[in-house]
């Protein structure tokens, strides 16, 4: 058997048709069925039922199919070995981000590592954590960026910045103008949040108020920060930011910022990676990138990180 074969199995199981499979593949479906059967001839099992349309894989083929992935992938960390030995930054590189970091981190550090390390090609997909986590598990990213702790033994995880958050407040509200703020301050039916489910979400709840007691004035399902802001603009409630994404709003929405007393309540942002991971020396370099160009717009020392699961402590740092 072949890795070439091995490829062409997992391309079929994935489209469950050989025609797809083998234009994804870049081969004639010819080529791609002839090594499909000279592998199932050679293990003398049969991988895929062609009676059913579309085609099935067969109970050992699942095995077999679970086996090829992971032979395909540790096939695959052959170079990167060699590129680590050599200090080789270079090769294909898939990040994860979480929404409520990539709109703001990505644009500080994107154009620094395109230039830095011009034989590097990154990937950048946006999914909420619990996707990335799974993504990363399953060998489909190299890296992921996203609020932490996390709390998986699996994986490993590196800060690069601690991110405060900041209370947006409309004019009307009662503590508006106050110097610092406490977050009890803002346990209000008033307050706007992102849809469940969110990172940023859970560590709000962490922070201040029990979501089974929160009754909103109105259901609210969204992902971003604008939608938030605009309808704290208008009045109707108020929310809270990161900080980084506080430096992209105008001077009248700046004069609505709230900083909290210290410890302030923050976010812990990390690079998080598998331990089975061995480009290391890329993601070291990255780590590096990151850590010394966010300490430019962002440097808090005495902060309290709200961790972005359900329902956990706050943690002094």
């Amino acid at each position: 058997m072949t890795i070439v074969q091995l490829k062409y199995a997992i391309a079929v199981s994935q489209y469950l048709n050989f025609t797809v499979a083998a234009e994804k593949c870049f081969v004639t479906q010819p080529t791609l069925s002839m090594q499909i059967q000279k592998l199932e001839s050679e293990l003398d099992i049969i991988i895929f039922d062609r009676t059913k349309k579309p085609i099935q894989l067969t109970e050992i083929g699942k095995k077999i199919i679970h086996q090829c992935k992971k032979i395909v992938s540790e096939s695959e960390k052959i170079k990167d070995v060699v590129d680590q030995d050599r200090g080789i930054i270079g090769g294909d590189f898939k990040i994860g981000i979480v929404p409520t970091i990539m709109s703001t981190l990505l644009p500080i550090f994107l154009n620094e590592l395109v230039d830095k390390f011009p034989l590097l090609k990154v990937s950048f997909f946006e999914f909420p954590t619990t996707e990335l986590i799974s993504k990363l598990k399953n060998k489909h990213l190299d890296l992921i960026i996203a609020a932490t702790p996390l709390e998986d033994d699996e994986l490993i995880e590196k800060p690069i910045y601690y991110e405060p958050f900041v209370a947006y407040l409309p004019i009307h509200n009662k503590h508006f103008g106050k110097k610092e703020i406490v977050p009890k301050d803002l346990y209000s039916n008033d307050l706007l949040l992102l849809k469940d489910g969110n990172c940023f979400r859970n560590s709000i709840e962490n922070l201040c108020f029990d979501c089974h007691e929160y009754r909103g004035k109105f259901e609210l399902k969204t992902g971003n920060f604008e939608s938030l802001i605009n309808l704290a603009d208008r009045g109707l409630g108020i929310t809270f930011l990161p900080f980084l994404h506080t430096l992209n709003l105008n001077d009248s929405q700046r004069k609505m910022l709230h900083k909290f007393k210290d410890p302030k309540p923050s976010r812990e942002v990390s690079l998080v990676y598998h331990k089975s991971e061995v480009k290391i020396h890329i993601i070291n370099e990255i780590k590096s990138l990151i850590h010394d160009l966010t300490k430019i717009k962002i440097n808090f020392a005495d902060v309290n990180i709200i961790s972005p699961l359900k329902n956990r402590e706050a943690r002094r740092m």
